[in-house]
């Protein structure tokens, strides 16, 4: 049986009524040309189900097509919703652009830079995505050194010079704890990641900010540091709980979902009526959020939108080398 003729790029130029260059180029979003024709080039070969012929391209380009991601794995009876909410996006956005995610392991401490090394040199991919960026992060350093191209889903330091994509997670907690103020709330505690964490202290500040702008006491009583775990969120609220009453707070907020539902259930172990004795907010807005009982309040994380803008800036500095650095601060 004969195999089906393969859709070329002329396929497409005669059926469209412009030259096979000028649907190359629009395809690769690199012509200079009129909305219309633009839009007749798409519409010939969506008719035509044209698919690019990655192999020859990578021949002529040198590139393989590949967009390189590693994290932390989470425990197995902690799914991470928010993580994979994120790589389904970025899956995604990467397809439709013409490459793959390649996913590989993370190393903790000086090793953390072997992995981006590896593929560099062997040619398998033509950026990195990375994310959980620390201070001082040495695999933005490591890449900016190289010149290789890379964006990050984070920040490291207030004056980074390399692309980046954030969603604005000291408004988020500002929000959340502004949120419990405007119900009179008083005594409001914050579940909160380590100090290490850059991440975690961006909303830890606005969590302060909103109690000085409230002019509020900051108790560093009502202020816990620990891992993203729900285990940490119940014990931690289980304390405070046990505090005399005037001690106690009446609202909380968790600088993540999967905290505050520690939190949630640790107020309804006590007897509580959340909402009523004791209200929680929580951040990123997971799935689970909407079926609980009662359902958490959170501060919704753009976090599909944050995987397709990693992507896209991404793509971006790769077609385009050496142009100044984006800076993407998605708000919550």
């Amino acid at each position: 049986m004969n195999k089906p003729k393969r859709v070329s790029l002329k396929d497409v130029a005669h059926l469209a009524g412009v030259s096979y260059q000028t649907v190359s180029k629009v395809l690769n979003g690199q012509a200079h040309v009129t909305a219309e024709t633009v839009a007749r080039v798409q519409e010939a070969a969506r008719q035509l189900a044209y698919k690019p012929h990655h192999s020859a391209r990578n021949l002529r380009t040198q590139r393989s097509r590949m967009i390189g991601y590693s994290w932390s794995s989470t425990e197995t009876e902690q799914p991470n919703h928010i993580l994979h909410m994120f790589l389904t996006s970025m899956v995604s956005e990467a397809e439709l652009a013409g490459y793959h995610l390649l996913p590989f392991p993370y190393r903790e401490g000086q090793d953390q830079v072997t992995g981006y090394r590896e593929l560099i040199d062997a040619g398998r991919v033509d950026g990195f995505v990375i994310s959980s960026v620390g201070y001082d992060d040495p695999r933005a350093a490591f890449l900016a050194e190289r010149d290789f191209p890379f964006v990050a889903f984070g920040r490291s330091s207030p004056h980074d010079n390399f692309p980046y994509v954030d969603v604005d997670g000291m408004r988020g907690l500002q929000l959340a704890t502004e949120h419990l103020i405007a119900r009179g709330h008083r005594r409001i505690a914050i579940l909160a990641w380590p100090e290490s964490s850059r991440t975690g202290n961006d909303r830890l500040t606005g969590y302060l900010e909103a109690l000085r702008a409230a002019q509020l006491e900051v108790d560093p009583d009502l202020i816990a540091h620990g891992e993203w775990k729900y285990e940490f969120g119940y014990a931690a609220t289980q304390r405070w709980l046990a505090a005399p009453l005037e001690q106690r707070p009446t609202g909380i907020v968790a600088v993540s979902d999967i905290m505050a539902i520690g939190a949630l259930q640790a107020g309804q172990a006590q007897g509580l009526t959340i909402g009523r004795d004791l209200a929680v907010v929580g951040f990123d807005d997971v799935p689970l959020a909407g079926y609980l009982q009662p359902g958490l309040s959170s501060i919704r994380q753009p976090i599909r939108e944050a995987g397709r803008k990693c992507v896209e800036v991404l793509i971006d500095a790769m077609d385009h080398p050496g142009q100044a650095a984006q800076h993407v601060l998605l708000p919550p």
